[in-house]
């Protein structure tokens, strides 16, 4: 089969395609033909090795894909010909990719592969954020940095899903305002300057942060008393640090979101999470907006488009 490779850590350029045997899938898991693959933030820390996960190179990224079962265990409710989406976590920019049975899920006749391609890894990590760990109530407001972007496309839908009253996008350029009054937000701000724009009609009670650096600080000042901060990633390249006397003076929240690890370590919680938002991926309430779909040879713009933050909805490699 065509895979992609990561064979040294010196960034998305340097990914290379070629010819590997094709997987044999071990017991409890699914093979899966991919039609289309997920690209993400995660791969492209994984092409300089910063990220949390680090597999003895060379290895083959690729979190998320959409595809038909080719394979699968006799109890594990799937059979060939099974439309589904899955998180295999690594393995995914290929012709045929594993995935244990419980992180595969079956995709609606309704949703294009491109579309599932799209939905594990961030509107899992989205409910996770917003409903596990923000504990977000019906009625509430709230803030979405970069929120053009896949993870800020999913957080806006998944808010306005489960309940939240009012969901504004903080983006860089007006065209990606755009992009996410189009995924369902109400209003957008610019994120030079967002804290002014965003006093003027309102602070909000949680704010979703996938960007970090400079901008952290304004996050907090954002907040209504009781608000939560949902720290999910890193984008801007700086870690923040916070006086925690701005917690306790305004009575708010910092929250960490660590998605991954979490659901790995709870037999299930994939699953779980995937039938809570099943009902509002069949009804179209949750529908990724796609960015870009790359061949796989292009899978260099592709991991480009992300780390040079030139990326809006969701990112696709097509095998």
């Amino acid at each position: 089969m065509r895979a992609v490779q990561i064979t040294s850590l010196d960034g998305p350029t340097a990914v290379e395609v070629t010819e590997l045997p094709d997987p044999t899938p071990a017991e409890g898991q699914v093979l899966i033909r991919v039609k289309a693959a997920g690209v993400a933030f995660p791969e492209v820390l994984q092409s300089r090795g910063l990220y949390q996960l680090k597999p003895d190179l060379p290895f083959v990224p690729g979190a998320e894909v959409a595809g038909e079962v080719v394979s699968a265990p006799d109890d594990s409710g799937f059979s060939p010909g099974d439309r589904v989406c899955a998180l295999p976590l690594l393995g995914g920019y290929a012709e045929l990719a594993v995935a244990q049975v419980g992180t595969v899920f079956p995709l609606p006749d309704s949703v294009s592969f491109e579309a599932g391609a799209a939905l594990p890894f961030n509107y899992l990590t989205s409910h996770f954020a917003l409903v596990e760990r923000g504990r977000l109530a019906e009625g509430e407001s709230v803030l979405v940095h970069g929120a053009a972007g896949g993870i800020g496309t999913s957080a806006i839908q998944v808010a306005k899903a489960f309940g939240a009253g009012r969901v504004v996008a903080v983006t860089s350029t007006a065209e990606k305002g755009a992009v996410a009054i189009d995924a369902g937000a109400d209003e957008f701000v610019l994120a030079d300057g967002f804290l002014e724009s965003v006093k003027a009609s309102g602070k909000v009670d949680v704010v979703v942060d996938p960007v970090g650096g400079d901008r952290f600080t304004d996050s907090l000042r954002s907040l209504k008393e009781d608000g939560r901060l949902l720290v999910i990633g890193f984008t801007a390249g700086e870690i923040p640090q916070v006086k925690v006397n701005r917690l306790l003076l305004n009575n708010i929240s910092l929250v960490g979101v660590g998605w991954g690890a979490y659901a790995m370590s709870r037999p299930g919680h994939f699953v779980q999470e995937w039938d809570a938002i099943a009902p509002h991926v069949a009804s179209g309430a949750l529908n990724p907006p796609i960015g870009a779909t790359f061949d796989l040879d292009d899978v260099t713009q592709a991991l480009l488009a992300i780390d040079e933050r030139r990326a809006t909805g969701k990112i696709l490699l097509t095998p």
